[in-house]
């Protein structure tokens, strides 16, 4: 009797040795995803979230996995789960905030991303997202203000020249327009280069 006890025992804290903690399901999802295995990423996000289901960067790695899948408003589901346990979270507003403009709500997308520039103001990103929400709305002033901003926080964000020298040339600023697509250029944007090829010459 006292012989099964212990080899009870020890199968017991053998199989223990073999139960995964949230953070391992986390990390291995990470991986698959980086990997570009987008189901087997949330299959172990999932896990991760049944053994701890206040994890809020769970959620927010599982949106951001269903964007890569253009699954957008399930996205915007694990997005809203991550803030309600963690209502600081910038990169989920951020996040939320870009599903909402490829589904062309573009005022809900503002109002995210104008919260999460309130909790990080120095995140270029929010300022580039909500700039072309702003310009989707015909809001042009207020989108070269937000690209400019972008710029203004990381001197290298070629994209912000871009998406800055377009709106640019939509509004007969063709100089200024050619500045910023040479920039962009010189950044590594070869789109810039079509740009300044089609406008420019």
């Amino acid at each position: 009797m006292k012989k099964l006890f212990y080899l009870i025992a020890a199968l017991l804290s053998s199989s223990a040795g073999y139960c995964q903690t949230a953070q391992e399901y986390f990390d291995r999802g990470i991986t698959k995803y980086n990997l570009e295995n987008f189901s087997g990423a949330i299959v172990d996000f999932t896990k991760a979230i049944e053994i701890d289901p206040k994890y809020a960067k769970v959620y927010f790695y599982i949106g951001q996995t269903k964007m890569d899948l253009k699954d957008n408003k399930g996205a915007i589901a694990e997005f809203t789960k991550a803030i309600e346990i963690d209502p600081n979270y910038a990169d989920a507003y951020l996040y939320r905030g870009d599903a909402k403009w490829y589904l062309k709500d573009n005022k809900g997308a503002i109002t995210d991303l104008t919260k999460a520039i309130e909790i990080d103001p120095m995140n270029a990103r929010a300022y580039l997202y909500r700039g072309s929400s702003k310009d989707s709305l015909h809001d042009s002033k207020g989108a070269i203000a937000d690209f400019t901003k972008a710029i203004e926080i990381d001197p290298k964000y070629a994209v912000a020249y871009v998406f800055r020298g377009r709106l640019k040339i939509t509004l007969g600023q063709k100089e200024s327009a050619c500045l910023d697509f040479r920039k962009a250029g010189e950044l590594g944007r070869e789109d810039a280069w079509e740009d300044i090829k089609k406008y420019c010459q």
